[in-house]
């Protein structure tokens, strides 16, 4: 049973006089003034069909306040579980019951299942908040992306190759706990470990005479993974854990698909294979391939943002691929005016968004100035703006 609200506060509530626990403290009071954020979460987290019985576990409005803590801190769920068993401030801010110590695992996966939409309507929420409060001035608004990085390795076509071998054979080896059926299967990952730790470390012209035994072993994994998937979807009697098999193996032997293609393009063919058609990781699939400028590659995805004076994000999208920043300004300008119900008096962008069509939609919409950080394909007479706006590097005077 998990309840919305903590029935009562504790009467031994504490923060420390410390700043970091004066901040939290107003924080917490930021948070007790929206309780339709809370509504929100708990929307998430109960099941209104469970039956109100059994063991209260974490409250919706303690898992919320275990996330934003999490946040501030900038640590793992252990580090997390940690400080909530052993700090008084962190336990008044999240709200726990005295007899009540959440482990890593539970916070792990109960803050999980607070989804991505559900914080981003929170978000909108406490903005038009602040907004009316007067917390927030929407007078001039800062617009910039940037690259929020995946946790992968440095990508290698050999290591994809290894990571589908190593993945879809512990499928198959594990088929008779996980499935009830074994499958018998060619053990392949000692040999795949051994062929990418050579490539890594050969020069190119080993590295090409090298890789086609390497494919040869990701082939035949794909086909006994093949054999695998019909002898459970012939054999098997269609429960939850082998549907769940079935679908871990669908989902890698895909990927491992696009890895033996793009390594054969790349690889044999000799082929320029685009940013946009490579699989970076079969971990983090959904990754990007970033390239600032003209060796600067990242690996993540590009984000699009807009902050307010004080430095609060007003807007973040997460953008797929990397498409350019001229093209993402417009978007944060009607996110404001569709969203949060109000335009900014000035805009000032980086460099990269810079563009006389970026100029004239801004001034059609109603904003009174919009500056770029360099004036790139703009002059300032376009911008509407004099030279003495600029710093002596080039950024505009606030």
């Amino acid at each position: 049973m998990r309840e919305t609200r903590n029935a009562q506060a504790s009467i031994f509530e504490h923060y420390s006089n410390h700043e970091y626990g004066i901040k939290l403290q107003k924080l917490s009071e930021v948070l007790d003034r929206q309780p339709e954020i809370l509504n929100l979460v708990a929307a998430d987290l109960i099941d209104v069909s469970v039956s109100a019985v059994g063991r209260i576990g974490l409250s919706a409005e303690s898992v919320l306040r275990c996330l934003v803590l999490r946040q501030q801190l900038g640590c793992n769920y252990e580090q997390l579980a940690f400080h909530l068993s052993d700090s008084v401030t962190y336990r008044t801010f999240t709200r726990l019951p005295a007899q009540l110590s959440p482990s890593r695992s539970c916070l792990q996966s109960t803050i999980r299942r607070i989804t991505p939409e559900t914080l981003e309507q929170a978000h909108q929420v406490l903005t038009r908040h602040l907004m009316r409060e007067g917390v927030l001035s929407m007078d001039k608004l800062r617009i910039d992306s940037t690259v929020v990085a995946s946790y992968i390795a440095p990508p290698s076509d050999s290591q994809l190759l290894n990571d589908g071998v190593r993945v879809i054979s512990r499928l198959l080896a594990k088929s008779n706990a996980d499935t009830g059926l074994k499958i018998r299967f060619t053990d392949k990952r000692k040999a795949s470990k051994s062929l990418a730790f050579r490539i890594f470390n050969a020069k190119k012209a080993a590295k090409d005479e090298l890789y086609p035994d390497l494919l040869k072993i990701a082939r035949l994994v794909l086909k006994q993974a093949d054999r695998g998937q019909r002898q459970v979807l012939e054999g098997g009697d269609g429960s939850a854990a082998q549907q769940k098999w079935l679908d871990a193996l669908a989902h890698y032997r895909e990927l491992m698909s696009r890895v033996i293609q793009q390594t054969e393009r790349r690889v044999i063919q000799g082929e320029r294979v685009p940013s946009s058609d490579k699989l970076v990781s079969l971990f983090e699939p959904h990754t990007d391939i970033i390239v600032k400028g003209f060796r600067d590659v990242q690996y993540g995805h590009k984000i699009n943002l807009s902050s307010e004076v004080s430095g609060f994000i007003t807007a973040l999208t997460i953008e797929e691929g990397n498409p350019g920043d001229k093209t993402l300004f417009l978007p944060i300008l009607d996110f404001h005016r569709s969203v949060l119900g109000k335009l900014p008096r000035a805009v000032v962008a980086d460099g990269g968004y810079a563009s006389q069509a970026n100029v004239a939609a801004g001034r059609a919409m109603g904003l009174n100035r919009v500056v770029f950080h360099k004036p790139v394909g703009v002059s300032l007479t376009a911008m509407g703006v004099k030279s003495k706006t600029f710093n002596a590097d080039g950024s505009p005077r606030s």
